[in-house]
Formats: C-alpha cells, sequence, structure tokens
C-alpha cells in the first residue's frame, strides 16, 4: 500500500502536467495577459471568485469564456443593468394551472444555476441587485420563497467591472467585495503583445479552443489545494501581513492614519489558499514568501480603504500594501 505522502506527490506531479495544458489552451486565445491569466486560474483552483477591473476591451469577457471552455465548466452569462433585478438572477416561481384545474407554484431557475456565472459589468447594477450574490457566493446556494436551493458543484463567479470613475456604475457593497477572492486589475498590453492580437483577430481564421479538462477533475485539483502542506514561515508572515494592514492592530503610525479599515479574517484564509494554488501552478508543492508577495496586492486590495485625508495626500493602496509587504514579508 502506497504512503499517504508518496499519493500526495503522485496528484501534484499530474495535477502540475494538467495545469500547464490548461495555461497553454488559454493562452492560445488570450495574448499579453500572462499575469491575468494566471491570478483567474488561481481563482478557481482556490475554489473562489474573481473581481476583473479593466477598461472596456481588454478582454475580460473573453478571458471568463475561454476559461469556462478549457476547463469544461457550464457557463452563463448576466449583462448588469440599472433596471436589473434579483429575480433576474436567481429566478422566482410562477403560478401554474395543472391539467386538473388546480394551481401551484412552480420554480423557474435563474442563470445563476450553473458552475461559472459571468456576472458582466456589474457595477452597474444597483446594490440591491449586486446584493443577491452574496448568499450565492459564500453558501453556494440561494432561499428563495423560503426554500434552500443548491447551486452546482463546483460554483464560480467572474465578475467584470469597470473602473468605479466612469459614469452610470455603483459602488460594490464592503460586503460582497470580501467575498471575492481576488481583485485582478487588467492593463493594456504591451506592444508586442497588441501587434500579435491585432493580427490575429482581424484574419479568417479562427481559434477553435479544447476543453482540457471538466468539473470532476476541477473540483479533485481543488480538494488538492487544500491538501497543499505549508510552512510555519509562510503562515506566520501571512498572519503578520494581514493584521499589519488594520488600524487596530497595526505597529505603523503611518498606516493607522491612512487607513479606512483594513483587512477581515477572509484575507488570511484567501492568502494561505491562493499561495497554495499558485504554487501548484507554477511546478511547486508548497508555497513560498514569493507567492504571498505575489498575491498580496490582489487580496488585499479591495478588502481596505483609504481615509479621506490619505487620498487628498495622493497616497493609494498599491503604496499602502507596498509598505504592508515591505514591512512584514521577509525578502
Amino acid at each position: 500500500m502506497a504512503a499517504p505522502e508518496t499519493d500526495l506527490l503522485d496528484d501534484v506531479d499530474r495535477t502540475i502536467e494538467r495545469l500547464a495544458a490548461v495555461k497553454a489552451e488559454v493562452g492560445q486565445a488570450i495574448f499579453g495577459q500572462e499575469n491575468v491569466i494566471e491570478l483567474g486560474l488561481i481563482t478557481l483552483l482556490a475554489g473562489g471568485h474573481g473581481l476583473l477591473v479593466g477598461m472596456p476591451g481588454l478582454a475580460k469577457t473573453r478571458l471568463v469564456e475561454t476559461l469556462a471552455v478549457v476547463l469544461g465548466l457550464a457557463q452563463k452569462r448576466v449583462q448588469f443593468t440599472p433596471d436589473l433585478m434579483p429575480a433576474d438572477i436567481l429566478g422566482s416561481e410562477v403560478l401554474d394551472e395543472g391539467a386538473d384545474g388546480k394551481r401551484h407554484f412552480r420554480f423557474i431557475e435563474g442563470p445563476i444555476f450553473c458552475q461559472l456565472l459571468m456576472a458582466d459589468e456589474i457595477n452597474r447594477a444597483s446594490p440591491r441587485t449586486q446584493a443577491a450574490l452574496l448568499q450565492a457566493m459564500q453558501e453556494h446556494r440561494v432561499t428563495i420563497a423560503g426554500a434552500d436551493r443548491p447551486l452546482p458543484t463546483p460554483f464560480h463567479v467572474l465578475a467584470t467591472q469597470n473602473p468605479i470613475e466612469q459614469e452610470g456604475t455603483y459602488p460594490l457593497p464592503e460586503a460582497q467585495l470580501d467575498r471575492f477572492l481576488l481583485e485582478i486589475d487588467i492593463d493594456y498590453p504591451d506592444i508586442e503583445a497588441e501587434r500579435r492580437l491585432m493580427v490575429a483577430t482581424t484574419g479568417t481564421a479562427t481559434t477553435k479552443l479544447r476543453t482540457v479538462l471538466d468539473p470532476p477533475e476541477l473540483a479533485a485539483m481543488q480538494r488538492l489545494v487544500r491538501s497543499v502542506p505549508v510552512g510555519e514561515q509562510v503562515v506566520e508572515a501571512i498572519l503578520q501581513l494581514v493584521r499589519a494592514g488594520r488600524p487596530q492592530t497595526s505597529d505603523d503610525p503611518a498606516l493607522v492614519e491612512q487607513v479606512a479599515y483594513g483587512p477581515g479574517p477572509r484575507a488570511s484564509q484567501a492568502l494561505m489558499l491562493t499561495a497554495r494554488a499558485r504554487a501548484l501552478l507554477g511546478g511547486r508543492l508548497a508555497p513560498s514568501l514569493d507567492d504571498v508577495r505575489a498575491l498580496a496586492y490582489p487580496v488585499l486590495k479591495h478588502r481596505m480603504a483609504l481615509t479621506f485625508a490619505a487620498r487628498a495626500d495622493g497616497i493609494t493602496l498599491a503604496d499602502v500594501v507596498r509598505r504592508l509587504v515591505d514591512r512584514n514579508v521577509a525578502a
């Protein structure tokens, strides 16, 4: 009988090989966004939800559709608009009349009943409608008309968001932001990637993506991520980093003045899970401090807020997180 350690190593080796194939396939459709692809895959490997933030035309929607095809997930898309109602996402009960003349309620599932929900331009809908996702994102079920209805497994939300300074947008509630494992910033591609994109997408040839994984295999990888060992040094670095970002527990007087509220316990959980996922994606058995440093900003950014005085002084969250990492995660 094989030792548990041997079984784990074999599973890790197989997973690393499969993930390399996934990355290569996604790269056939998304050009020049290697870091964004990596963060998107980390989000799904860790079993979480992702918030993609960037200007229109930067392949946010394309990335979600590509991940759905390559990972074999049943995907549905909801275009968030100011007039979108919660029932448009969750579903509703309708009154039906049977052949015997008796009336009964029948539940019609909304688009949330899928494995990968793309919430497109999520910050264009009202806070009431955005909040319809809260229970689903945390508990993987929804309660409608007093009845609990489980969602498919696995279940993920990948939401796209326009920069908040654009007209016609609403800020996401803090409780909902905290449920996103990572906030992934998407910037303009470099010149070589844009040249490749321009040539590849304006001709007659089309890229047909291949499905590499299926939902059971992805679910097995998500369980494996939680089995990846984490060294005590990494655990302590995560704890120190997150607690140092809270004004109540920080020993940095400047941060206390600049941060209105800091990251909660979900940030620690997110860093632990995503560090494990990043290690596997990089072909390594265990996460390192480099993983914590690389993931600090996408994990912490949407879980913190600056004071008015800090914003007036030109301080950004990127500045704050960079200082937190420099002070609390050893090089």
